[in-house]
């Protein structure tokens, strides 16, 4: 048992530790990560990203430290996170899972550099001039997931051929909303289907369109969009409990219950963006490394939700996916 004087004696050798444990951290490269996501809805992108960066000899609180900003779909915020990060003089910005994020490290810094992860092409959304040779202080990895999104409903409607009417939920907020909404809407012309964008920005706007969806869409889409990342169980519940056939822009929904999805592996992707990481933190320069694309996109399709639904899946659209559920 330790006696009062053993007690204080190591409460004194703490109190002194602190500090010099607080500037050895201070003196690590520090790689700050802004998203306009939720905390805690990118656990399993942080941990890929840090894979990558462990590929280059950094370990998170070994010889490097990591900085969270999360604007929580608070995109006004972002610009203010940004400036925080390099108020931080941190090492890098990790600009993650939107185009809003990128776009505010980019407006704040000239000289930090800057690895973007988005779904939308970099060069249309003014964050690079071009993907082989990136000017300035950015590069990164894009997803293309909003090009995706057409493709996304051909394969819905394929799945449920007797549809006339698609529906999407959207962020209202997410500067990229307008724009892939114009593509949706030529994407349902091709296909021959109605199609409607539901804004939504709140869990309770979620729960009162879910009531009212089945009346309104034969099938419905989830917008690729820090907002709905963040809440894959509340998503796919809702479906599943309305009997709504949901495509959804991720892997990781599906693995949760939902019923398809078409895109990029992001936690590769992500991967790849903690290499980039790391060799910044080595000297590279950002002109120096290409702007990443996805070389493979992935159909997704949960058998047992189809048949949960009563739907079922033809063994042409079984054959194109890269993987079924059981």
């Amino acid at each position: 048992m330790i006696g009062r004087r053993e007690f204080m004696t190591l409460l004194c050798s703490a109190t002194f530790a602190m500090p010099l444990m607080a500037r050895a951290q201070s003196s690590l490269p520090t790689v700050g990560f802004l998203t306009g996501g939720k905390q805690g809805s990118y656990a399993d992108r942080i941990i890929a990203f840090g894979n990558g960066l462990s590929e280059s000899g950094f370990v998170e609180g070994r010889n490097v430290a990591f900085q969270y900003r999360w604007a929580d779909g608070h995109y006004d915020q972002l610009p203010a996170l940004a400036a925080s990060l390099v108020q931080q003089r941190v090492s890098v910005i990790v600009a993650l899972g939107d185009t809003s994020s990128a776009k505010a490290a980019k407006a704040v810094t000239k000289t930090v550099p800057i690895i973007v992860a988005v779904g939308s092409d970099p060069i249309k959304n003014g964050l690079v001039a071009n993907l082989r040779r990136p000017e300035g202080n950015v590069t990164g990895v894009t997803f293309f997931n909003s090009t995706l999104q057409p493709k996304r409903m051909e394969a819905l409607r394929a799945l449920i051929p007797s549809t006339t009417a698609i529906a999407m939920i959207v962020n209202p907020h997410n500067p990229n909303t307008e724009s892939d909404m114009t593509d949706m809407q030529a994407a349902a012309r091709t296909v021959g289907v109605q199609f409607r964008a539901i804004p939504i920005d709140s869990d309770r706007d979620l729960e009162i369109t879910f009531e009212k969806l089945p009346r309104e869409a034969g099938a419905l889409m989830v917008q690729g969009e820090p907002f709905f990342v963040s809440r894959i169980s509340q998503l796919v519940a809702l479906a599943i409990r309305h009997a709504l056939p949901t495509s959804y822009p991720d892997r990781e929904f599906v693995v949760a219950g939902g019923l398809m999805s078409y895109g990029t592996d992001r936690n590769e992707m992500l991967r790849q963006a903690g290499v980039y990481v790391g060799r910044l933190l080595r000297g590279a320069k950002p002109s120096e490394l290409p702007v990443m694309q996805p070389v493979k996109f992935e159909l997704v399709i949960n058998l047992k939700t189809a048949k949960a639904l009563g739907l079922a899946v033809s063994d042409k659209l079984l054959a194109l996916a890269d993987e079924v559920i059981e």
